[in-house]
């Protein structure tokens, strides 16, 4: 076997954001041995981007919130694909897992009478998301991190899972290497969860760190597992365009919460040109009522610009596209505005967006207290992933957990803003919960040699490549991310997604030949030639679940089907690999919804 270090544990979890150290806590709260791995260094997970807040029906602000208003915000926010069950869960123990962050140290804004503070987010009915002012995800990081260090969670910091590793049908572990010195790390475990985060990195522009490159989606596909909703992928509607080294970068959706405008170079707020009939009714017509609703008005009408991600971002690519557009082919998106609502505008635009202000301060030289910000989609988030069991998070291999943006089945077609951070909470404690009852009721398996040589063998053929025709691989991620932005990105047709499958079998072909130089420390192109087939899987599967669903829905806009198919409102789109190592889809109905749960959705419209 090839010489590697090797470690033991009861659950091994793999991803240390939001999911993986909520996961790893609970397991660790149990009584069994956790491992926790890390791409990059411990803390600085792509959790700590959540800007905006975390999503849960504390009804501090607003005393009409419940539970099931945020069930029947999220399942119409998902276009009712949702898996309803999850749904339900979420909605539920949601207050609960931020008072418990709140009981660990979170610090929170504050109410007058002292309680969390919660603002208004798109697609909420009511204001939901608590927040640490636009740093939400960096306490909620901070605050896991110091609640876990001192539970004996054993930590390996920049370390890459190329294989999971099954004998007999079932996860019993994990192999892959240390990215500082490129040694092989083999870990066994009786129960493994999935906490790896996203795709951003397959498309150009994106709002997601250099890790989101599909790793824990690659890795449960190609271990058996199932993908569902992979055709289903965010594109959040602020991101920064200019200058072009910071493109992507996220501006949250809380600037709009605290009254920010969506203007198009005419200087009109185009956003009240197109409402869904879904939300007419619940939306402001006239900027004095949508300013309102920001101020705490319990009878306004929410924003135009508080309507889900993906109608936000088709309008702004509308605006765009018929020439309406920002000089840098954005928008604009004005805070400033609120000067003539409020006497102490600029000191409120600070107190309450510190990091937008210091982000475009720094990075673009513009003064968000005094001038509007130029922003225009970005990739952000992947409703798609591991399909896995409602409450159990266990995924269709025996022993392998998935949990936070890598797992599927809340979010449905779109998901709403905050959401995130809470189903981080919620998911991750049931995954590290029922991975460690898991790992009590099984023994340890055996490690399963050949397929450790056969990944240490794949993990060093970048350095045995001859240099005659080989590709640089950072060459090849870039061709890829930018033909995936353009064919497969926000507005989608069947011919453009023929011609990425075509380009994919090209890029395939590339990435085999990419050859990487020097040794195996600290060496960049290596980690991005190991990455390349991360990306091209995922690549290939959104494109594929896009071809199969014919019709537009939430984030999945066909511009060759634009309406919406009833009967394909009533399946998940299912991706297998077959014995050949194909892909593979299928439809698969969605479960029926209980009476109950149909009785609230239709009180809640």
């Amino acid at each position: 076997m090839a010489e590697h270090e090797t470690h033991q544990y009861d659950v091994l979890v793999i991803g240390a954001g939001g999911a993986g150290l909520r996961a790893a806590i609970e397991a660790s709260a149990s009584g069994v041995s956790v491992g926790l791995i890390c791409k990059s260094l411990l803390g600085k997970a792509h959790t700590v981007m959540a800007e905006g807040g975390i999503a849960a029906a504390l009804a501090n602000v607003d005393d009409r919130d419940n539970w099931k208003v945020h069930f029947s915000d999220t399942m119409r926010g998902g276009q009712y694909v949702n898996n309803w069950r999850m749904a339900e869960i979420h909605a539920k123990e949601a207050p609960d897992r931020v008072r418990e962050l709140e009981a660990w140290g979170a610090v929170f804004d504050r109410t007058d009478d002292g309680r969390i503070l919660q603002r208004n987010f798109g697609g909420h009915k009511y204001p939901r998301l608590a927040h640490v002012g636009d740093r939400t995800g960096l306490e909620m990081i901070r605050t896991l991190q110091d609640h876990g260090i001192h539970r004996g969670i054993e930590v390996h910091m920049e370390c890459t899972i190329v294989t999971l590793l099954k004998e007999n049908g079932r996860i019993v572990g994990a192999f892959g290497y240390e990215r500082e010195r490129g040694r092989f790390k083999l870990f066994q475990a009786k129960a493994v969860v999935l906490a790896t985060g996203g795709i951003g990195r397959a498309f150009k522009v994106s709002s997601n760190s250099w890790e989101y490159t599909g790793d824990g989606h690659a890795l449960a596909f190609h271990s058996g597992a199932e993908l569902i909703d992979m055709e289903f992928v965010q594109f959040h509607p602020t991101g920064m365009v200019w200058p072009p080294s910071v493109m992507g970068i996220l501006v949250t959706e809380g600037v709009r919460g605290e009254g920010g405008v969506l203007l198009n170079k005419e200087g009109r707020r185009f956003m009240f040109d197109d409402i869904p009939d879904l939300y007419k009714g619940q939306t402001a017509d006239n900027e004095e009522e949508g300013w309102r609703y920001c101020q705490g008005d319990k009878q306004a009408r929410r924003p135009p610009e508080l309507l889900t991600r993906d109608h936000v971002a088709r309008c702004i690519v509308r605006e765009i596209k018929e020439g309406r557009g920002s000089p840098h082919g954005g928008v604009y998106l004005d805070i400033a505005w609120i000067q003539k609502k409020l006497p102490k505008a600029e000191e409120y635009i600070r107190r309450k967006l510190p990091s937008m202000y210091q982000q475009f301060k720094q990075l673009a030289d513009i003064d968000i207290t005094k001038e509007p910000m130029e922003v225009g989609p970005t990739t952000h988030y992947v409703m798609g992933g591991i399909r896995v069991d409602s409450d159990t998070q266990m995924s269709s291999v025996t022993g392998l957990f998935a949990a936070g943006e890598c797992a599927a089945g809340i979010n449905g077609a779109n998901r709403l803003g905050g959401n995130s951070l809470s189903d981080l909470l919620v998911f991750g404690k049931r995954a590290g919960e029922h991975a460690a009852q898991f790992a009590r009721d099984n023994p340890q398996g055996g490690v399963p040699t050949e397929q450790v040589d056969q990944a240490a063998d794949r993990i060093i053929q970048p350095f045995d490549r001859s240099a005659e025709g080989g590709e640089n691989p950072f060459q090849v991620q870039h061709d890829l991310q930018e033909k995936m932005q353009e064919l497969v990105g926000i507005v989608r047709r069947e011919s453009e997604m023929q011609q990425a499958l075509d380009e994919l079998q090209t890029f395939k072909q590339r990435a085999a030949r990419a050859v990487v130089h020097g040794n195996r420390e600290y060496n960049p192109g290596w980690h991005t030639a190991l990455d390349l087939d991360n990306l091209l899987t995922v690549s290939e599967i959104i494109a594929r679940s896009a071809l199969e669903r014919k019709e537009s829905r939430g984030a999945h806009f066909r511009e060759d089907f634009p309406g919406k198919d009833e009967a394909l409102g009533k399946v998940n789109t299912v991706v297998h690999k077959d014995p050949e190592g194909d892909i593979q889809l299928r439809h698969n109905p969605i479960a029926e919804m209980p009476s109950h749960l149909k009785e609230i959705i239709e009180q809640m419209k």
